[in-house]
């Protein structure tokens, strides 16, 4: 398994609106797609004094699953219109990881 990790940051006013938008469009619309290999999504969210970040964590069974997804240039960071117009900062790239180990207790 793969995780593809990304961060962004809304204002905190802002913060509910795009957490809405990412549970309720976007990463429904990743599932619609049906995307052999594409497993789950985490999503992260931490409250600082003057903005909210976000990290969101895709599971995909392989680098192909996330190609299928993100394009030849996987790297890339996914932002659709709608999101970029409620973040104040996000990375361009996004990071890959392999998973190790999944401990559960």
């Amino acid at each position: 398994m793969i995780e593809r990790i990304w961060h962004g940051w809304t204002e905190p006013e802002d913060a509910d609106e795009y957490e809405r938008l990412l549970r309720e469009e976007i990463f429904p619309g990743v599932a619609e797609q049906g995307i052999e290999g594409y497993r789950s999504v985490r999503i992260l969210r931490r409250s600082r004094d003057d903005e909210v970040e976000f990290v969101t964590a895709m599971q995909f069974e392989s680098v192909e699953a996330i190609r299928q997804f993100a394009g030849e240039d996987y790297e890339q960071a996914h932002v659709p219109p709608a999101a970029r117009a409620l973040l104040t900062r996000y990375d361009d790239r996004v990071h890959h990881y392999e998973l190790r180990a999944h401990v559960e207790c």
